[in-house]
């Protein structure tokens, strides 16, 4: 457990309830980006596989005629590379060019995919220092309704009390702005990656059907 030394010793978990009610939308913005995050985190990592065994095995099936065994492996195989390869597999027979265009039709699907909600993620990411500064600024109007209401008779130690409570918010919308950036540019740098590999296995199998042709 993390604590903030202050006149008393207050844990982080007892310093967020004194955020007020808009900890609540920070709160439930965190929790979602973190599902998005280890679940985009499973998904991309089932695509980066390396698909050099995988191919080797394809080639080798495909040179023996073997096409249902072909596709067998790309059936047992589950990644965006497989289906792209097993779409390719049954358009054998047609023109190269209609066989690159169903596998490229594929691709896209594919990586529609493995991007899926990380547009929802950098939404987060952008919004948790907006909901922050909302509460911060709501923190500092009451604070200032305090002061007019008591007509400036006011305790010094209350009203900064007041006002660090208030900036509680601006700094949990800050700290999971922060945490969910860095998350959502980690998985496009992944997405990157396995777009790479998949361009680079289209091209590879493209080759192989040249050369059986």
């Amino acid at each position: 457990m993390i604590f903030l030394q202050t006149e008393n010793t207050i844990s982080i978990l007892e310093l967020a309830t004194k955020g007020g009610v808009t900890m609540i939308p920070l709160g439930i913005l965190f929790v979602l980006a973190t599902y998005i995050f280890l679940e985009r985190t499973y998904i991309i990592g089932l695509a980066t596989r390396n698909p050099d065994e995988f191919m080797e095995n394809v080639k080798k099936l495909v040179l023996q005629s073997d096409l249902e065994g072909a596709k067998q492996a790309c059936a047992n195989e589950n990644s965006p590379i497989a289906r792209m390869v097993a779409k390719g597999l049954t358009r054998i027979g047609s023109p190269l060019k209609n066989i690159e265009t169903s596998i490229e039709y594929v691709g896209k699907i594919e990586v529609y995919r493995l991007e899926k909600n990380l547009a929802m993620l950098a939404t987060i990411g952008g919004a948790s220092p907006m909901v922050g500064f909302l509460g911060t600024v709501i923190g500092m109007v009451d604070a200032f309704m305090t002061i007019a209401r008591l007509k400036g008779a006011v305790d010094p130690q209350i009203l900064s009390s007041g006002i660090y409570t208030a900036l509680i918010t601006t700094v949990a919308g800050l700290i999971i702005g922060i945490l969910v950036n860095l998350a959502y540019n980690y998985l496009v740098t992944r997405v990157q990656k396995v777009i790479y590999n998949m361009e680079y296995t289209v091209m590879d199998f493209m080759d192989l059907l040249q050369e059986t042709k």
